[in-house]
């Protein structure tokens, strides 16, 4: 399937990781794993590994990334908020669609941020791939607000997602990572048909209004 190239880097890579990587990673599937079953203690697994990734990567001067970190802190607290509250009609917060109107200012958004900051790292840095490094951040933003909403379509937001980080990770030679994220493709598939089988499931109840 690999190169022995590849399967080098691969092994390589595998044992250059340390402890706190191994449980960032572990996290990180946990955290998907319960996300797919609507499980509110998905953020717990999230905030811990978020906050693992972020000494790790300011450890290894990937400044940028390690500020992306406290980001998705933030957004681990108000997904943790946001499914164990109610919503301001005192209904318990469900799985809903975006209307098509949603998912274009969604694209919008992402295109036009993708467009601004790939433009800056490509004039003013020598970031690699700064367009698609600059879609896979924004489009990650903007999924994992989707997330803690509990909008159906944040699955087929992330094969996407997932499915170009895959490309820029063997583009810069992080194979495991790559790896990872070809596993999260598969989980993100099955994830959305858990979550598509529960708003069915949803729907055929007495109707429940929804805060976008």
């Amino acid at each position: 399937m690999f190169s022995p190239e590849i399967r080098e880097a691969i092994a390589s890579a595998y044992a250059a990781m340390t402890l706190w990587e191994v449980a960032a990673v572990v996290l990180a599937l946990t955290y998907l794993l319960l996300a797919m079953r609507e499980n509110i203690l998905c953020w717990y697994a999230a905030f811990a590994s978020t906050a693992i990734y972020l000494f790790l990567f300011w450890d290894v001067s990937l400044l940028m990334e390690s500020a992306l970190q406290i980001f998705y802190l933030v957004i681990a607290v108000y997904g943790w908020w946001q499914w164990r509250h109610r919503n301001r009609e005192g209904e318990k917060l469900h799985i809903h669609r975006w209307s098509a109107a949603m998912h274009l200012y969604a694209f919008a958004g992402v295109g036009v941020l993708t467009l601004i900051f790939g433009y800056v790292l490509d004039n003013y840095t020598s970031a690699a791939l700064p367009y698609l490094d600059s879609f896979t951040t924004w489009g990650a933003v903007v999924t994992t607000y989707m997330v803690t909403r509990k909008v159906l379509e944040n699955w087929l937001y992330w094969i996407v997602i997932d499915g170009a980080a895959i490309y820029l990770y063997i583009d810069r030679g992080m194979y495991l990572t790559a790896l990872l994220f070809l596993l999260y493709v598969v989980l993100v598939i099955i994830g959305f048909f858990q979550w598509y089988a529960l708003y069915r499931q949803q729907q055929s109840e007495p109707e429940q209004p929804v805060a976008v």
